[in-house]
């Protein structure tokens, strides 16, 4: 084959990897974990740019949905709770929502794990069996409708969180 054709091909796949993995409840770090065990250290680049553009997809078009729209939704399932937690944060300013979660917890557990958002979404990503919570893409996704985490600092609480295997991919050439 020529490089131009593979060049394209290992494009799209990674465009592919990037849109699927951004989806909640799809397993994009299984689908990750699998492209290395296949392709080795040479693919971790690749899947470290792809399961990070995924979260910064997810994150990034969750941050666009607006929150009456999930509450009506909610209310038409009949959640009323949700519906109501979900209005009471939409009239919350930005920089306020982290107090409103904070006010929603009965245990200092709870408030420990608001204040410290960043390590807790770090940690769930690579918890085993997050896919209950929505995988990857739907711990993104929560994260961008919250309106508790900032762009950069998510950014890089991502880029940390995705680097482990890769990292030992690239390092151990396996």
């Amino acid at each position: 084959m020529n490089e131009p054709l593979i060049h394209r091909l290992v494009m799209a796949s990674l465009i592919v990897f990037i849109l699927t993995a951004a989806i909640p409840f799809v397993p994009g770090a299984e689908i990750g974990f699998a492209l290395l065990l296949m392709f080795g250290g040479q693919a971790s680049p690749i899947v470290y740019a792809g399961m990070v553009g995924a979260l910064l997809l997810s994150f990034t078009v969750a941050s666009f949905v607006p929150l009456p729209v999930l509450s009506r939704f909610a209310s038409l399932l009949r959640l009323k709770r949700t519906a109501s937690f979900l209005n009471d944060l939409a009239s919350t300013p930005l920089q306020d929502r982290a107090n409103v979660v904070s006010g929603k917890l009965d245990s200092r557990f709870g408030n420990l794990m608001v204040k410290n958002r960043y390590i807790v979404l770090a940690l769930l990503l690579n918890l085993p069996g997050n896919s209950v919570l929505g995988g990857g893409g739907g711990l993104a996704f929560m994260a961008g409708i919250s309106g508790l985490y900032r762009f950069w600092a998510y950014l890089i609480s991502v880029l940390i969180a995705v680097a482990p295997f890769p990292l030992i991919f690239l390092v151990l050439g396996q």
